[in-house]
């Protein structure tokens, strides 16, 4: 499990999966949601854009995950 720091509130999770190295893109993130592999905290994630928190767990199901924490 990867750890990725965040100084801000949240950030979106396109994002945290690009800055975790999960996606190469982040126009790769469109076609996953649409897959269903991509959770947040256990739940099949469906927007973009959605609030990524510190405490947050982000997961590519079978390739890896994201703590989310604070700096």
């Amino acid at each position: 499990m990867e750890t990725v720091a965040i100084h801000t509130e949240f950030i979106k999770l396109q994002q945290i999966l690009k800055l975790g190295g999960l996606v190469g893109q982040g126009s790769d993130v469109k076609i996953l949601l649409a897959e269903g592999v991509i959770y947040v905290n256990g739940v099949v994630a469906t927007e973009r854009g959605k609030k990524i928190r510190v405490g947050d767990v982000v997961e590519y199901k079978g390739v890896g995950s994201i703590t989310v924490v604070g700096e």
